[in-house]
């Protein structure tokens, strides 16, 4: 009881310590780049239905892809930083890559090239600034949940503001015009990442340095100027590819993508482990939270499979079920991607006040049961959903309110299922595979986000409403993630 005693005490004193001085540049940083991908997302399915001429199924099928890609592509990055460059080099990769890929999307013709860029330049970015924000926390540091909050609000910062901008231009002026200024937000996140670095100190730097030299900032240029070579080769190759990929169902895609990625990932291991002096078996008690941070990436595929409707089918619902007519004025279909990111700035610091007073208290509740209760909220925004499509089908088209409530249900699940998943990684990695681990963290997401844009197209013919389906897999995962909740606890260790 004495020792339980210290604990708690010495969390109350981390709680009144302020968040680390890195944690604004972090925040600014990760808010710009999610300005240009909230941006171009708000767009891409109504450029392609709209600009391009593309069938719904295939518009669906193509931003099923790309944002497949998006969460698969931090496997590689998230490896290349924990061997070879360093987490601030390859921060600097990957929002060079994503900013040429923005401005290529302002070209019709480059548009796969564009996507490419996009897909190479996030796998760089998107695992190395959260595990770099996660090194400024302690072991059972009672500051990192909230700090993960706190940064989780610029990503929603970011994403609020991108469809008023972005969506403004691309559907009212021009869809380059969009485009490009999803592009600009790329840049000035690579400046405010640049200008703030002090504060930054060592973290993420090649061991030994205090900062980048010439050889690296030639390396970034490098590095980042070869990806364009490197997509044109991998589109080619996919010109021998497709066909095959084609023939297979998307339950044989997911199953040939996930044994290709194992193979390589365990590859990749067994050649560190050979070549290098350091011991490459983890311990029994890291294999235990790695067994955590996997079972719950299979729960986490679930909610996304959900949550990701929205830049989909909920975007298309938006374009053409929903009554758009404000007095005259009809609201552009991108302005609803707002909702959800303007219910993270009111709500997110409440959550993450809730979180501290929870966890601090004899009701806190584990990292599984917060996760269950994001599941259960995403249920209760699809049972609205299916309801207001229902009633489209009947009356032709619905008052914006319906999305609007599915929005802010589905936030407060994000709130519950998010930020704490991101800040879970972060405390259960072995520190050797950190960003590895988060890659495989997004790997769920990967698989999630393709299965978001092609679950539609699966459910035809089955006479099973897409969100009355989403309805029973969120609602039927969330109660199984809650059953197994003490379980995960064990393997946890108590870091969660």
């Amino acid at each position: 009881m004495a020792a339980s005693g210290g604990i708690h005490g010495a969390a109350a004193g981390e709680a009144r310590e302020r968040q680390p001085r890195a944690l604004p540049t972090l925040f600014f940083t990760e808010m710009w780049e999610r300005f240009s991908y909230y941006g171009m997302r708000a767009l891409l399915v109504l450029y392609l239905v709209h600009a391009l001429g593309y069938a719904r199924e295939d518009a669906l099928e193509l931003y099923a892809t790309y944002t497949g890609l998006v969460y698969i592509s931090p496997l590689a990055g998230g490896y290349l930083a924990d061997r070879y460059l360093g987490r601030r080099k390859a921060i600097l990769v990957g929002g060079v890559t994503m900013a040429f890929g923005h401005f290529a999307m302002a070209f019709p013709a480059l548009l796969h090239l564009a996507l490419g860029l996009l897909v190479v330049g996030n796998g760089f970015f998107k695992p190395n600034i959260g595990t770099l924000l996660g090194t400024y926390y302690r072991e059972h540091d009672a500051r990192r949940d909230p700090g993960f909050t706190i940064f989780y609000m610029g990503v929603n910062l970011g994403a609020f503001f991108s469809p008023f901008v972005a969506g403004t231009l691309g559907e009212r002026v021009g869809w380059h015009y969009g485009f490009a200024s999803a592009g600009v937000g790329m840049c000035l996140g690579l400046a405010q990442f640049l200008l703030s670095g002090d504060r930054l100190g060592t973290a993420g730097l090649p061991q030994g340095k205090h900062r980048l030299d010439r050889g690296d900032w030639i390396q970034v240029a490098l590095i980042s100027v070869g990806m364009i070579p490197l997509v044109y080769a991998v589109l080619g190759a996919w010109t021998l590819a497709g066909p095959a990929w084609d023939a297979l169902s998307p339950a044989g895609r997911l199953l040939a993508v996930a044994i290709a990625i194992s193979a390589l990932w365990f590859g990749a291991n067994h050649l560190r482990g050979r070549k290098s002096a350091a011991p490459a078996l983890l311990t029994r008690e890291e294999w235990h939270r790695v067994a955590a941070i996997f079972i719950l990436g299979f729960f986490v595929v679930f909610f996304w499979m959900g949550f990701e409707q929205a830049g989909g089918t909920m975007n298309l619902f938006a374009d053409q079920l929903t009554d758009r007519n404000l007095g005259g004025w009809m609201i552009p279909a991108s302005y609803f991607q707002a909702i959800n990111p303007l219910g993270i700035l009111a709500m997110g610091g409440g959550f993450a006040a809730l979180w501290l007073r929870l966890d601090r208290s004899r009701f806190a509740l584990p990292t599984p049961a917060k996760m269950a209760l994001g599941l259960l909220f995403l249920a209760s925004g699809f049972v609205v959903l299916a309801i207001a499509q229902a009633r489209a089908d009947l009356l032709g088209q619905v008052g914006p309110q319906w999305l609007f409530f599915v929005y802010v249900l589905h936030t407060i699940g994000e709130l519950c299922l998010s930020p704490v998943g991101l800040s879970m990684v972060t405390k259960l990695a072995p520190a050797r595979v950190a960003a590895l681990m988060m890659g495989i963290w997004y790997l769920s997401n990967a698989a999630a986000n393709y299965l978001a844009g092609t679950l539609e197209e699966m459910l035809k013919g089955s006479a099973i409403p897409l969100y009355w389906f989403l309805v029973a897999s969120s609602f039927g995962a969330g109660f199984l993630l809650l059953v197994l909740t003490p379980f995960v606890k064990r393997l946890m260790h108590g870091r969660g």
